[in-house]
């Protein structure tokens, strides 16, 4: 025996209608369906809260693409360019018995 369908369902939060009706292909999953004044702003699968349906009426703004050419720099410096950490080399601790010049 295959278990009942569940059906529409229809409630406010706030100022939204929401909808919940059974999701396609799905016996258990409700889509749920944010409209504003006969409007429909947008569908979630989750239970939406009055912020989500909020986020729905006005998303923020997305600040525009940056151009890829632009920001991807490929390939190594000149051997004439200066070095990122500045003109004068980092050293390290003094020790007295190191041995003089170096490198860590």
């Amino acid at each position: 025996m295959a278990p009942p369908m569940l059906e529409r369902r229809q409630y406010k939060i706030g100022k939204y209608d929401i909808v919940a009706q059974p999701a396609n292909g799905s016996m258990h999953m409700l889509r749920y369906t944010v409209m504003l004044e006969g409007r429909r702003l947008g569908a979630l699968l989750s239970v939406p809260t009055e912020s989500d349906c909020r986020f729905l009426e006005a998303p923020p703004a997305v600040p525009p693409l940056k151009i890829f050419s632009v920001t991807y720099r490929p390939g190594r410096p000149k051997k004439s360019a200066p070095r990122p950490g500045g003109a004068e080399p980092e050293h390290g601790p003094t020790i007295p018995w190191s041995i003089k010049g170096q490198r860590y």
